[in-house]
């Protein structure tokens, strides 16, 4: 048995979870439940990224504290998580106990190490707001191509990085001024310390190779000191010993993956150190968008081998969500967020389609309505979900719901049995869009095979029930291989078909147990095809919110 801790990246705390989120929990919620399914030891931690000044400025906004706010987004996170039927063991926030212990404590060794150092620099400060000026909230003329109301480290429109300080006529977005520049004391983690160790770790199976050829391109480049440090006012944990510095956000956030765990073994009597020691031989894996690896492979392995904890076994990166093709955007009404697609069509529509797109490359994933529509309702729907309702009405309403002694096509059976390492591989390597094809193909033989022997036209010969018996008999067998085949990707339709074949809940392992003169139960309705009024009404309500 694996022993396996799996994070995905913590969403932040002043906003609803979206589509484009749901891409990475989705993917990282499959991998593990596949793990599960396996007899693994897979323990899957979360939290809310839960500090910042995107949430103290949120909070002003709303005439209501930080803690008000994050305790709210808090509730709607877990909730939207959990109708997407996304199982995560625990799921923490940032804004914690456990997660000030560590911040500090990982602090606390760097800064023993000599790898903490003070410098005085130059930031843009707000004096009608009081506040220096994170980049973000810095807005002005692009320096290289002078295009208008760009960030203040960089231009969406040539794509071009600088800093703060080169932006032509900067304005601050919290007051809408000019800032001025002023100087401040700063606490910076000497990064460039850990080049060596980075280049040593980056170089083994940590990452894919579109990420490793980028870190490979900032380890030659050298790397700068990194700037932990934010002044007050700011929604955050105290520096050590410091009372108006506070810790970046990007400094605590990652440790919320322990402080999570933490939480989660002192609930459970579980072994932290065993996860955590640096000589721990459990496996450590972070899901990840492709846009914060630099956080993930480079600052967040030296933060750990500095404080003396264990490293990742690997990082997964995957790529963005496109919707019809275009950037998720609410302007153009290609941003949905999580509640609004759940008031209008069922969380596995999307399990099932988003699976079918993903793979372990780092490639961006479009979300095509009109794809989305056809594939659920001819494939899952149509293709694979038929395959029960065709053969349980027989056994129910002509058998007495008993299933037949014996096989009439055990080679069928056999056949799709020996597809399971497969299947157990593909989850494994995070390549869901091959079992998907490969789940489909399986189908397609097994309603062929019915097609062929036509057991509504046999169940009309006296003397050809008992073939009918067996021959829906093997319809179920294997509609019930198929479905656990992808009970990671549908974890509430294998449900349903275990309740309708009254077997115990579907791991790799039972899955090859066939189910011979054993009684179902009457077959329910499990998944309806998707209609575009829903989809229609969905859009619609998107526009609406956008207003």
């Amino acid at each position: 048995m694996r022993k396996i801790l799996v994070t995905s990246a913590l969403p932040y705390a002043n906003g609803s979870i979206h589509l484009g989120h749901l891409v990475e929990y989705l993917q990282t919620d499959i991998w593990v439940r596949s793990q599960k399914m396996s007899g693994n030891e897979c323990t899957y931690i979360c939290a809310d990224d839960a500090h910042g000044t995107p949430i103290m400025l949120k909070a002003q906004e709303l005439n209501i504290t930080p803690e008000k706010l994050i305790e709210d987004t808090y509730k709607e996170h877990v909730e939207d998580f959990s109708d997407f039927l996304i199982e995560f063991d625990n799921y923490h926030s940032t804004h914690s106990e456990e997660n000030k212990h560590f911040s500090s404590y990982i602090y606390d060794q760097l800064k023993s190490n000599g790898d903490i150092i003070n410098k005085t620099i130059n930031q843009f400060y707000d004096e009608k707001a009081e506040m220096f000026l994170p980049d973000r909230y810095i807005k002005g003329e692009c320096p290289k191509c002078h295009a208008k109301d760009q960030y203040g480290d960089s231009c969406e429109v040539c794509g071009a990085t600088y800093a703060c300080d080169e932006i032509i006529n900067p304005v601050s977005t919290v007051s809408n001024t000019p800032p001025i520049t002023k100087e401040t004391d700063h606490f910076f983690f000497k990064l460039s310390e850990y080049e060596s160790f980075l280049k040593e770790w980056t170089s083994a199976d940590t990452t894919q190779a579109e990420i490793k050829n980028k870190l490979n391109e900032w380890l030659t480049d050298g790397l700068s000191d990194w700037d932990i440090t934010r002044d007050k006012p700011y929604f955050g944990f105290n520096i050590p010993g410091e009372t108006d510095k506070f810790f970046y956000v990007w400094l605590d956030a990652p440790v919320g993956y322990i402080a999570s765990h933490k939480n989660y073994c002192e609930k459970h009597s579980k072994d932290f150190n065993e996860h955590w020691d640096k000589n721990s031989k459990t496996e450590l894996y972070h899901f990840i968008g492709k846009d914060i690896a630099y956080f993930h492979a480079l600052f967040w392995p030296a933060m750990l081998e500095g404080a003396g904890f264990r490293k990742p076994t690997a990082i997964f990166c995957h790529g963005f969500l496109t919707v019809d093709g275009e950037k998720m955007s609410k302007s153009r009404g290609t941003f949905f967020n999580a509640r609004t697609y759940l008031n209008h069509l069922d969380p596995e529509y999307l399990r099932y389609y988003f699976a079918s797109r993903l793979t372990n490359k780092i490639e961006d994933i479009d979300l095509s309505f009109e794809d989305f529509q056809s594939r659920v309702n001819s494939e899952l729907v149509g293709k694979i979900i038929n395959i029960g309702s065709r053969c349980a009405k027989f056994i129910n309403k002509d058998f007495d719901n008993k299933l037949a002694n014996k096989f009439n096509n055990e080679n069928l059976i056999k056949e799709c049995l020996s597809k399971t390492n497969d299947v157990i591989n593909n989850y494994e390597n995070r390549n869901y869009s091959i079992n998907i094809r490969l789940i489909s193909s399986l189908a397609d033989n097994v309603n062929k095979y019915l097609d062929e022997v036509k057991p509504w036209v046999k169940i009309k010969n006296e003397n050809e029930r008992e073939l009918v018996q067996e021959i829906c008999t093997d319809g179920l067998n294997l509609f019930r291989i198929l479905i656990g085949y992808l009970k990671p990707i549908l974890p509430k339709i294998s449900n349903k078909v275990e309740d309708i074949m009254n077997c115990d809940s579907m791991t790799w392992a039972n899955l090859q147990e066939v189910q011979l003169n054993t009684e179902i139960s009457k077959f329910q309705p499990i998944i309806t095809r998707i209609t575009k009024e829903s989809i229609e009404a969905m859009k619609n309500e998107c526009s609406g919110e956008k207003k």
